[in-house]
């Protein structure tokens, strides 16, 4: 399985540390300033209610999902393909367009991202953050 929920924090640090990639809904309000919502300062991570992607399964999650995951933002205000060394964040209209690839394309453990993604719509887009 590509993808992992976790109870608590404590029950992903047993399974697997902190060799994760963390998918996160990015709740700062529409409208909030791109420099912003990139800003380590004011992302928090290790949320309970994120998506997480094993170090372990790196290499076929970027296989599969680079070209779904494509030309989000860097900190830095750039665009391009996934950092997993960094941030990546994923408009709403981006967000809504890697929903309807998975509808489409139905990539391995795509059920998985999509039922998280259900909601995906209330939010400010997404975050793809590296380890």
């Amino acid at each position: 399985m590509l993808f992992h929920t976790f109870a608590s924090q404590d029950e992903r640090r047993k399974f697997g540390g902190s060799d994760f990639v963390e998918l996160q809904l990015c709740k700062l309000n529409r409208g909030t300033e791109l420099e912003k919502i990139v800003s380590n300062e004011v992302i928090p991570h290790w949320k309970n209610d994120s998506l997480y992607v094993y170090g372990d399964d790196l290499e076929e999650f970027h296989a599969i999902y680079s070209r779904i995951f494509k030309d989000g933002y860097y900190a830095n205000g750039e665009r391009g393909m996934i950092d997993v060394c960094g941030i990546n964040y994923y408009t709403l209209e981006q967000t809504m367009g890697i929903v309807e690839v998975l509808k489409r394309e139905k990539p391995k453990d795509f059920q998985v991202l999509l039922a998280w993604l259900a909601d995906g719509e209330k939010y400010n887009g997404l975050y793809l953050l590296g380890v």
